[in-house]
């Protein structure tokens, strides 16, 4: 395939993943997608448990480090990102999750016409092939598999009961739009294995002539013509090469890098692209501000009864039978994951939507993807939905290889910090409600000493980190608001050719994970430019009649 195409697509990804299939399906445009990372062939990827093994990874994780918090005891935070293809669905934690209907409405009401929940559930459903089959809100036709978890567990039974008695309805489907509920989540698997967009979306369109696909080809700078994007520079096996495009140049490449890339290329606030002598395409001082994230909260219990997933990965038969079970059926606690408990809730009299979500998992750890604790453990992950905190992404140097800075500031507002200690207080009380209560032996974490409102705020400042959401850096918006980066059709304002699809263009957090919603707004991305097209091309024969 020629160095010139027509659309280019940075970061294959949750969203550069789908966008590379949908443009390219119709045959007539080429599509380069260009992938920092390697391909997905490390076995790990691909067994849903095997996101302890992806935690860590030096090739298939980018493995960030925030800047020292200084609302989190000056703590730098490990912030985990996918680098191969599926990008962060290819390592992340497979919970099938869209938000609240009051997310999208929000949206829309913020000045992004087209973006309420109405406007996004086809898409939603278009993307989804759902085991609970079809419904008003569900798809049953689409790429991306909504697996429910078939096989019962002793402690999620017993969070739904005691949630039950709380006055929390059992649900099967989170997806509806209201959301509150305790149940099973649903994976993004099929058949036991994960369904990363790249399986899901990449696979199916790889074959094609007019898909080019280049994996360890690491973006260094979107090329410009005046304002018009044009292109893209990138290193690739210790090579710097150059493509271009006809049409468009789509960043997909996160809420990290796709800021990182735009303010490398000239597209960000003008004081700061000064300091690193980069020349300004275009004052956006939005880019890299607004970062949102879901802060994590563990709390860790020792139970009565060894029937957790420590048990079982603790001896060399226990291993040995979950293995077997994984290879012979595709089921077991390899199948599965790390999360299989959901609960969406209400800690805050005032909410009128739930504000909270628990991830319960029959395992324990320090941390996400750490090594279980040599007890028989369970965790309650809790997280505020809708944080006020702001945090921002900004350049270190002009060296595109050089990881940016990257400032969460969790925990920072009034409201963040009550919340957040509301919550702790609510996962205690469902851990000491019947028949819960009777299977847990004691609370390793925070652990009885910490009581007061205080003490457990110092707890969550001590041992909070992410559930892997930062969003909202290059924020969708009108021409109007000066923090706007991308319109409501994602073109990023005062250049032309440029689109932005990730969860950087999030005005505000969903609540809840954002895998799913990332691929409902790369498949109405898509479906823009491909209007675009469309329109630019009548307009081109109306001139020429």
């Amino acid at each position: 395939m020629s160095d010139t195409v027509d659309y280019i697509v940075v970061g294959a990804g949750s969203a550069g993943c789908v966008m590379a299939n949908r443009l390219s399906a119709s045959g007539k445009h080429a599509v380069c997608l260009l992938e920092a990372g390697p391909k997905d062939s490390y076995p790990w990827i691909h067994i849903p448990i095997g996101y302890g093994k992806t935690m860590f990874h030096k090739v298939v994780n980018w493995g960030y480090y925030t800047d020292p918090d200084p609302n989190m005891l000056d703590r730098r935070i490990y912030w985990p990102r996918g680098r191969t293809l599926g990008g962060s669905s290819a390592i992340n934690g497979l919970i099938y999750i869209r938000g609240q209907q009051r997310d999208y409405d929000a949206w829309a009401a913020a000045g992004n016409p087209g973006w309420s929940w109405d406007d996004c559930l086809p898409y939603f459903r278009k993307l989804e092939n759902n085991d609970l089959g079809p419904g008003p809100t569900r798809g049953t036709e689409g790429p991306l598999n909504a697996t429910s978890i078939k096989t019962p567990h002793p402690l999620v039974q017993g969070l739904i009961a005691a949630a039950e008695s709380l006055g929390i309805p059992h649900v099967d489907d989170f997806n509806t739009g209201d959301q509150e509920g305790v149940g099973y989540y649903q994976l993004t698997t099929r058949n036991g294995r994960r369904c990363s967009t790249a399986v899901a979306y990449l696979r199916p369109a790889q074959r094609r002539p007019n898909l080019r696909v280049e994996t360890d080809a690491h973006a260094m700078a979107v090329l410009f013509e005046g304002t018009r994007a044009c292109g893209v520079r990138y290193r690739q096996h210790g090579q710097v090469r150059t493509v271009r495009a006809r049409r468009e140049v789509v960043l997909c490449a996160g809420a990290l890098q796709s800021p990182q890339l735009l303010q490398l290329s000239g597209v960000g606030p003008a004081a700061l692209l000064r300091q690193f002598g980069i020349g300004i395409v275009r004052d956006l001082p939005g880019v890299g501000e607004n970062l949102q994230d879901h802060l994590q909260i563990r709390l860790i219990y020792e139970t009565a009864r060894p029937i957790t997933t420590n048990d079982q990965l603790r001896t060399l038969s226990g291993r040995a039978r979950i293995g077997l079970e994984w290879l012979l059926f595709r089921s077991g606690p390899l199948a599965v994951g790390i999360n299989q408990g959901g609960l969406f809730c209400r800690v805050d009299p005032a909410s009128r939507t739930p504000d909270t979500q628990f991830h319960f998992a029959t395992l324990s750890a320090d941390m996400a993807g750490g090594k279980v604790h040599p007890f028989s453990g369970c965790t309650y992950s809790v997280c505020q939905l809708r944080p006020s905190s702001r945090g921002h992404v900004r350049l270190r140097s002009a060296d595109p290889f050089e990881a940016p800075s990257m400032q969460p500031n969790y925990l920072s507002t009034e409201l963040d910090q009550r919340m957040t200690v509301a919550a702790v207080k609510y996962a205690r009380k469902v851990a000491s409600t019947p028949p819960l209560a009777g299977m847990m032996k004691r609370e390793f974490r925070p652990g009885p000493d910490v009581r007061t409102d205080d003490e457990i705020l110092h707890f969550c400042r001590e041992y909070g980190a992410t559930i892997f959401h930062p969003s909202g850096t290059a924020r969708m918006g009108p021409a109007s608001d000066p923090m706007a980066v991308v319109d409501e059709r994602l073109r990023v304002h005062g250049v032309t050719g440029l689109r932005v699809v990730d969860c950087s263009i999030m005005p505000t957090l969903v609540s809840g994970n954002t895998n799913v919603p990332v691929v409902m707004l790369a498949e109405r991305a898509a479906d823009f430019i491909l209007q675009d097209l469309r329109q630019d091309i009548r307009q081109t024969q109306q001139v020429a009649a």
